[in-house]
C-alpha cells in the first residue's frame, strides 16, 4: 500500500511526554481509508497519546503527520472530564462543534437513538436539560459515543468504548460498527468485541516505540506476536549456544599459540557478529504479580443487610423492598442494565449506611470506584500508597507497587496524569494495602490489560472477607466464585 492510500500518514514521528517518558521514536505507519483497526500495546504505553496526536491536540516533536485534506476526526473519550459533568446534555454536545449549530435537538435524538439511550416521552421534553453527572457510568458512556457520532466523522477514534456498558449495549454499539462505512481506530481491552469488527491491529512495542502493522483479525496478531517472540527466543538461545561453544574453543585455542592464535582471533571476529545477530526481543506486556487482598480482623458475622433499595426505572428512582444478608467471606453480585442504580447504590453502601442499606458498625471498607474519584488526582503514586499503608515501610510499599507494576519514574508522577489502565493498577494496589473488610467493586475490569485481568480474578475469588461485584465481563465473573446474586431489574 503506498502513502497515497492513507487517509492518516505518521512519517518519522517522535514525540515524549516528558523526558522520561518517550511514547514513538521515527515512527511510521499508515491507516488507509475505511479501516477498521485495534490501537493495541499495554496500559501506559501511549495509545490514547497517539489518538491525541492525530486529532491534533498534542503536536509531535519531530516528524510528520498528514492528515487527508478536509478529513474531518472525532474522539469518544474514555471518560468525562470532571469540569462537564455540570454541562446539561444539551451543551454537552453543542460544545462538540466550533461553531454554533442551531436546531441541534433532533439531531442529539438522533444518535441517542442509535446508542440506545433514548428518553421516555414523559421525559422527552426535559431530558436534553438534565445534567450529565446525574447519568449512570454506563449511560455516560453511551453519551461519550454519542458525541463523536453526531459529528458525522470521516475518522472514528474510540477509547475503550465499552467500559460501563453493559451487553445489550456493546451489542448495539458492535453492529453500528460493522455497518459504518469510514474509518475507525479503537482503544479496546475486549477481544471478543474487537474481533467482531476489526481487521487489523496497529501495535504500539514500548521497547522499540514504534508501531507495527498487522492485518487479519484481533486474536490472529495477538497469536502472531506471540508466535514471533518464541521464534526470536528459540533464535537467541541458538546463538548464545553456539557463542559459548566457540569461546571455549577461542580459549583453547588461542593457549596452544602459533598458528592457532589466528584461528581463535578469527573466531573472535565471528563470535562478535553472532553477538550482533542476536535478535532484540521484544518485551511483551508485563503480568502484574499473583496478589492477596487480605481482610481486617475480627469481621462481624454480619456484615451487610438490605431491605430495601433504589432502582431506576425509566429514569424515574423508586424505593423497593428486599431481603439480603452478606455474611462474612460472602460475595455477592449485583446485576442489571445501564442506569437501574448499580453504581448509586455501591455509593450509598461505601459511605457505611442509608436508608434500607446498613453496613455493620466498625467493617473496614475499600472500595473500587470506576472513575477513580476517590483517588487524589493530585498526589504521585508514591504519596498515594504510602498514605494506604497501615505500617509506613517504604520498602514494603515499592515492592507492593512493583508487583502492579508501578515502580521507577512512574511512582513520582500525579494520579491524575496517569493512563486509566494505571490508574486501575494504583487502585488495587491500594486495595492490597488498606486490607479491608467488605471489598466493593464498579467494574473492576475497566481500562485494565487483558493480561492482568485473571490475576486479578484469582485474588477476588480467594478473598475472605465480604465482596459486593458489579462487572459487564462474564468471562470475567466466571473466575470469581459468587454465592449470591441481585438483580436489580426484577426487583418489584
Amino acid at each position: 500500500m503506498s502513502r497515497a492510500d492513507g487517509i492518516i500518514v505518521f512519517k518519522d514521528v517522535s514525540y515524549e511526554y516528558n523526558s522520561t517518558r518517550p511514547i514513538l521514536r521515527e515512527s511510521n505507519f499508515v491507516v488507509r481509508r475505511g479501516a477498521k483497526l485495534t490501537l493495541m500495546g499495554q496500559n501506559g504505553a501511549g495509545k490514547s497519546t497517539i489518538f491525541s496526536l492525530i486529532t491534533g491536540e498534542r503536536r509531535p516533536d519531530s516528524g510528520d503527520i498528514n492528515i487527508e485534506p478536509k478529513t474531518t476526526i472525532a474522539i469518544a473519550r474514555q471518560i468525562i472530564p470532571r469540569a462537564e459533568l455540570e454541562l446539561t446534555v444539551r451543551e454537552f454536545f453543542a460544545q462538540s462543534f466550533a461553531e454554533k449549530v442551531y436546531n441541534i435537538d433532533p439531531r442529539i435524538d438522533e444518535v441517542l437513538e442509535v446508542v440506545n439511550l433514548t428518553p421516555t416521552t414523559k421525559q422527552k421534553e426535559t431530558f436534553k436539560d438534565r445534567v450529565v453527572g446525574s447519568f449512570s457510568g454506563g449511560q455516560q458512556a453511551r453519551l461519550l459515543l454519542a458525541q463523536a457520532l453526531i459529528q458525522n466523522p470521516d475518522v472514528l477514534l474510540l477509547d475503550e468504548p465499552t467500559n460501563n456498558l453493559d451487553v445489550a449495549g456493546i451489542e448495539h454499539l458492535t453492529t453500528f460498527l460493522k455497518e459504518y462505512k469510514k474509518t475507525v481506530l479503537v482503544i479496546s481491552h475486549d477481544a471478543d468485541f474487537l474481533n467482531s469488527f476489526t481487521h487489523g491491529v496497529l501495535y504500539l512495542n514500548t521497547q522499540t516505540k514504534q508501531v507495527e502493522q498487522y492485518n487479519g483479525n484481533y486474536h490472529t496478531v495477538v497469536k502472531e506476536i506471540a508466535a514471533q517472540v518464541e521464534k526470536d527466543q528459540r533464535e537467541n538461545a541458538r546463538l548464545a549456544k553456539q557463542i559459548q561453544a566457540d569461546k571455549e574453543k577461542i580459549n583453547y585455542f588461542a593457549s596452544k599459540g602459533g598458528k592457532m592464535r589466528l584461528v581463535a582471533k578469527r573466531m573472535r571476529d565471528d563470535v562478535e557478529e553472532a553477538e550482533e545477530n542476536k535478535v532484540d526481543v521484544r518485551k511483551e506486556d508485563k503480568t502484574i504479580r499473583p496478589f492477596t487482598i487480605e481482610t481486617q480482623v475480627d469481621i462481624p458475622l454480619e456484615v451487610v443487610r438490605l431491605s430495601s433499595v433504589t432502582v431506576i426505572k425509566n429514569h424515574e428512582p423508586k424505593e423497593v423492598e428486599t431481603e439480603v444478608i452478606l455474611k462474612r467471606g460472602m460475595h455477592l453480585q449485583i446485576i442489571g442494565p445501564n442506569g437501574i442504580g448499580k453504581t448509586t447504590l455501591l455509593e450509598k453502601l461505601s459511605t457505611g449506611h442509608a436508608k434500607g442499606e446498613h453496613v455493620a458498625a466498625g467493617v473496614k471498607i475499600g472500595y473500587y470506584r470506576q472513575d477513580f474519584s476517590n483517588l487524589d488526582f493530585g498526589k504521585t503514586v508514591f504519596e498515594t500508597l504510602m498514605d494506604s499503608m497501615q505500617r509506613k515501610l517504604e520498602e514494603e510499599m515499592r515492592s507492593i507497587a512493583a508487583g502492579f507494576i508501578l515502580y521507577g519514574d512512574v511512582m513520582k508522577v500525579p494520579v491524575g496524569n496517569l493512563s486509566e489502565g494505571q490508574k486501575g493498577l494504583v487502585a488495587f494496589a491500594k486495595l492490597t494495602m488498606e486490607k479491608p473488610g467488605l471489598l466493593i467493586l464498579d467494574e473492576p475490569t475497566n481500562h485494565i490489560n487483558f493480561r492482568h485481568i485473571p490475576v486479578i480474578a484469582k485474588a477476588l475469588h480467594d478473598y475472605k472477607g465480604a465482596m459486593i461485584l458489579v462487572s459487564h465481563v462474564p468471562e470475567f465473573v466466571a473466575q470469581i466464585h459468587i454465592d449470591e446474586v441481585l438483580d436489580l431489574a426484577k426487583l418489584r
